[in-house]
């Protein structure tokens, strides 16, 4: 069964945006290998160029070694007051520093802000150490982490992103992680703000040279090697919108600040994104058969958000095709249909329909009666 479901208030919200649009102009253009410009809320990508292309992620890396150390913490494995002792390894490790020593007490807290304020390849390696006993088994951990989060054109060999050849991701991957990390470690997002941090009395600053010149961006993170190019993951929040822009292989510091900055005014100034449906709210009453009710109220799981070209509005379209015949049980959060999200006859997105109540078997009366309906359907 297929019903069009009205967006009646939606299309409202954005007529003033159509008033005043005449077409959403081109992107501008990004001086990039490749770049992606991803809307945090709807999780839509709204400019893109070569995004699944397989590069080195320099220390963009360290995205993930943040999203497994932040899981560790939560998971009380780790503690940000713990004392980490400094490996050889660790030591040693080239590139970017934050100049931790064997023997020098260290505090994963220390660590943390040494990995993402200073880009610390010691700090990372010694963190990875302390939550998987070595950096091999954490990079285990972290394509573990890559898998479930559906980064599937990503793979890591080390904590830092020092060149090998088996150690690659996407400007796309790259998006999704960076959202991932804001979404489910929000309480440690706001140390990718941070412009400085001082460690064994050396004060070094944050890369994101963003974080000076735009007051609405407010992480994320740089990376850097010969055969990556400059690269940089940068979020900003304007009002109650987050975008996040990757751009990967730049030519220089400047030129990604530069490009990071064209992709977020763009995305801000020509698109907007609002909550189409809350989570739990009946989006429609499907036919049940053979249980205690009739029908059963179907919605979202989640907060649903569309972004949109501003001015195309009218073009949008939903439609419900629901799972039929739908027979008793019905579990709440079972899934009972699909809605289609097109634009101007043009597929945009597919989101599950969920029952948001339980509709338990009826008894045996109404259900054989369903029963001998569905039979002469």
């Amino acid at each position: 069964m297929i019903v069009l479901i009205r967006l009646l208030s939606f299309l409202l919200f954005l007529s003033a945006s159509a008033a005043h649009a005449q077409g959403t102009p081109a992107a501008p253009a990004i001086g990039a290998k490749s770049y992606v410009l991803y809307d945090f809320q709807s999780a839509q990508t709204l400019v893109e160029h070569n995004a699944d292309e397989r590069v080195e992620p320099a220390s963009l890396t360290k995205l993930m070694t943040a999203y497994v150390v932040f899981n560790a913490l939560k998971q009380k494995s780790l503690k940000l007051d713990q004392t980490v002792p400094v490996s050889r390894h660790a030591w040693k490790a080239e590139g970017s520093r934050t100049f931790i020593e064997p023997r020098v007490p260290v505090t994963v807290d220390e660590l943390v802000h040494g990995m993402i304020i200073q880009s610390g390849n010691d700090a990372s390696i010694a963190l990875a150490e302390a939550v998987a006993g070595s950096e091999e088994s954490f990079a285990q951990l972290m394509n573990k982490e890559a898998k479930r989060l559906g980064l599937t054109n990503t793979n890591f060999t080390n904590s830092t992103g020092l060149p090998d050849p088996q150690h690659y991701s996407t400007a796309g991957d790259m998006a999704k992680l960076a959202a991932a990390l804001i979404r489910d470690h929000p309480e440690y997002y706001p140390l990718y703000s941070q412009k400085e941090f001082t460690y064994n009395k050396i004060r070094q600053p944050n890369r994101n040279r963003l974080l000076w010149s735009d007051p609405t961006v407010d992480g994320m993170k740089t990376g850097h090697t010969k055969n990556a190019g400059y690269c940089l993951v940068s979020s900003s929040k304007r009002g109650e919108r987050r975008l996040i822009s990757v751009v990967l292989g730049a030519a220089s510091s400047s030129a990604r600040a530069a490009e990071s900055q064209k992709l977020l005014n763009f995305g801000f100034q020509f698109y907007d994104t609002v909550r189409l449906y809350q989570k739990g709210q009946p989006v429609a009453n499907l036919r049940v058969w053979k249980g205690r009710a009739d029908t059963v109220n179907a919605g979202f799981e989640r907060d649903l958000y569309f972004t949109l070209p501003k001015g195309q509005a009218e073009k949008l379209k939903a439609t419900l095709e629901s799972q039929q015949p739908l027979v008793a049980p019905v579990s709440a959060g079972q899934k009972v249909g699909t809605m289609r999200i097109t634009l101007d006859g043009k597929p945009l997105t597919e989101v599950p329909v969920v029952a948001i109540e339980t509709v338990e078997l009826g008894n045996i009366l109404a259900r054989g009666w369903d029963a001998l309906r569905l039979f002469f359907q």
